[in-house]
């Protein structure tokens, strides 16, 4: 198991990383400390979720040291108007910076799901708090498997990771550092 180059990762993007070897859900931690103000534009990224949040009620799995999870928290000077399709638009900077590190073409599930070849690959997650029709914060939470090769017997026929489907192992931070960067744009 190999841990992920925090420091790596601080230094290409110009960013401090809240990091947790293990952690409950990065996305209802972020959301505990996101009216702060003060944390705008943190990157909560953990190796490992206990209760990580999946679609439809389930719980989204994160093998220790093989996937990305991963919330970002942003206060957005902007109305809820402009945040329409977000999902999908969040989908499509993934799915571009897959592309364009590796050529391989994922598919989008809308609104919020990334496929390989029919099976799941990444989830994501969005919530918006608004105060007196004002956005307070934005949270946009994704779970990707890059490394995985343990799959339940219930998962294993709906969801894939990089690793399985290329027998290779991916630079989780190389993934990380695109995203984010798309993302920003």
């Amino acid at each position: 198991m190999k841990l992920l180059n925090i420091a790596k990762i601080e230094q290409e993007l110009g960013k401090k990383i809240q990091y947790y070897e293990e952690i409950e859900s990065t996305h209802l931690y972020a959301k505990k400390i996101a009216k702060n103000k003060e944390n705008d534009g943190t990157i909560i990224i953990a190796e490992m979720q206990t209760s990580g949040i999946g679609t439809k009620g389930r719980t989204w799995y994160t093998g220790k040291g093989k996937n990305i999870a991963l919330t970002m928290i942003i206060h957005p000077k902007c109305n809820i108007k402009q945040l329409e399709n977000l999902p999908v638009e969040i989908a499509k900077k993934i799915q571009k910076s897959i592309y364009d590190l590796y050529g391989y073409k994922l598919e989008i599930k809308e609104p919020n799901d990334l496929m390989l070849e029919g099976k799941k690959i990444c989830g994501i997650l969005t919530e918006i708090q608004t105060i007196q029709g004002k956005i307070n914060y934005l949270l946009i939470s994704f779970g990707f498997n890059v490394n995985e090769e343990n799959f339940s017997d219930e998962t294993k026929k709906i969801a894939t990771s990089l690793k399985e489907k290329y027998h290779k192992d991916f630079e989780r931070e190389e993934i990380i550092i695109k995203i984010i960067k798309e993302l920003e744009k």
